[in-house]
Order: structure tokens, then sequence, then C-alpha cells
């Protein structure tokens, strides 16, 4: 008896032994939806760490000034000679025959300039974008600049020229300074291409430098075939 049950005990342990115990698995996390994001958000994510960049300045549009010295009017007018530039006849004795004081404010208009126009160009509101300095300059040199600044503007389209010409009563000073602001004084007046000047403002050189209004050539779509 005692044997019949020791053998059904082994046997029911050795059924527990082999029997499989099937341990469920733990359930899987649902998934949860993706969120649906918009334009906005997603730049922001695309973007995010990137500093945005600061502007220090604008481009300049305005053209640059042109200035010709003295040391380039003397090697065009020796290279070109004034007759070759515009074939404008400047003649210097007109110009000597209404000499000006180093001191006196060159003025000119020419009929049918406008006052408001020409008021502008005495208080330097016409922007020149050209000039030339004659000091060191002899009368030659001088006029040969002078011809060859208002035909290189007008080419350029500037119509606002400025053109130190210096006041003479210094000793420091050439000594044709008074001779030239009298000569350009003469010359501007006869040239057919200068509508009005003026003495500068202060700014641009005061009562040794004048301001040129130029007549504005037709541009090539304008010019008759």
């Amino acid at each position: 008896m005692t044997m019949m049950k020791s053998s059904l005990l082994k046997d029911f342990k050795k059924q527990l032994e082999t029997q499989a115990i099937i341990t469920p698995e733990p359930p899987k996390p649902t998934p949860k939806p993706e969120a649906v994001l918009d334009d906005a958000t997603l730049f922001a994510q695309a973007t995010q760490g990137i500093k945005r960049l600061k502007i220090e300045a604008r481009a300049n549009l305005t053209p640059p000034k042109k200035v010709w010295d003295n040391n380039l009017v003397a090697r065009r007018a020796a290279a070109e000679g004034a007759a070759d530039i515009n074939h404008e006849a400047l003649s210097d004795t007109v110009a000597l025959l209404n000499p000006v004081s180093s001191e006196a404010i060159l003025s000119f208009r020419r009929t049918g300039i406008q006052q408001g126009l020409f008021k502008k160009l005495k208080d330097g509101q016409l922007v020149w974008r050209a000039a030339v300095d004659l000091h060191g300059c002899t009368v030659e040199q001088a006029r040969t600049a002078l011809l060859a600044l208002i035909h290189d503007a007008q080419a350029d389209g500037v119509n606002i020229i400025k053109i130190v010409h210096g006041k003479g009563y210094s000793k420091e000073e050439n000594t044709q300074a008074g001779l030239l602001k009298t000569c350009v004084n003469g010359w501007l007046q006869q040239h057919r291409m200068v509508l009005a000047f003026h003495s500068a403002p202060p700014k641009d050189g005061g009562n040794g430098a004048v301001l040129v209004l130029l007549k504005k050539l037709p541009s090539a779509h304008e010019r008759p075939l």
C-alpha cells in the first residue's frame, strides 16, 4: 500500500514537471495616434535653434560721386587739349572783361529756368555727382578740365556738377586762383550746355566753388534717327 502511494506521488510529480505552465503575456500598450501639426508648428520645430540675422544697413543705391584732382586734369590736358573735348570755343577775353573778386558770389540763370529750380541749386538741394578741383591748374588746364567734366557728366546722365576754382586771396593758394574764378564764371556763361550756376553753399566749398546745372541730353531712344 505504501509502495502504491509512493508510485502515485512520483507520477504526479513527474506530470507536474513535464506540464508546461503558460504565463499570459502582458498586454501591449496601445500606440497613441500621431498628433497632426499645423504649418506654423512644423516651421517652428524646423527652425529651432536658428538665430535671425540682424541687418546692419541697407544697400546704398545712390551713385557715387566722381571727383577729379589737378593731376588727372593736367594729364588729360596734355593728352587731348581743350579743343578736342567738346569743340566748345570758350573765350578767355570774354571772361576777363568781367573780373570777379575773391569773395564774389557767382550767379547765372538762363531765360526760361524756373526760379524754384534755381533756388534748389543755390541752396545745395540738387546733389552734384561729378566734380573737379582746379587748384594748381593753369588756365589752359582748367579750361580743358571744365570742358571734359561737362562732356563726361552729360554722357553719364549727370546734370549737376561742382567746380572748385578757389578764391585767390591767400598766399598759400595758387597764384592763378583768382584768375581761374573769373575764367570759370565767364566760361560757364558761354557754354551752351550750361543752364544755370551759383556759388556753392558752405558745405560744398562756399565762394570757392560753383554748382552747375547742365542741360540733359536726350536718351538713345529719344534721339531722331
